[in-house]
């Protein structure tokens, strides 16, 4: 499997329903490193690196997000792979 990078931006009931930390643990669970945040607009953006397997694993979750969450969207965005992660972080 190769590298592989994305950008997520997840949009519907997906602020104030620990979306963020389920993404940390799934993250954690498949040896994703990255970020997630929420935007002001209400959205969720999360940047992803990992094998293509595991990184295609998550956005498979993140169609879904934690149980109380409505995902009504999930825009994937492909960029350059850089291997500048070292974990996977909630950013504020």
């Amino acid at each position: 499997m190769s590298d592989y990078r994305i950008r997520l931006f997840i949009t519907g009931k997906v602020q104030g329903v620990f979306f963020r930390q389920s993404l940390k643990v799934m993250a954690k669970k498949n040896d994703i490193f990255g970020w997630v945040k929420n935007l002001k607009d209400g959205r969720v953006e999360a940047v992803l690196e990992g094998n293509e397997e595991n990184v295609s694993r998550l956005v498979e979750w993140a169609h879904g997000g934690p149980a109380n969450a409505r995902v009504e969207d999930v825009e994937i965005r492909n960029e350059k792979f850089t291997a500048e992660f070292s974990k996977f972080d909630v950013l504020y």
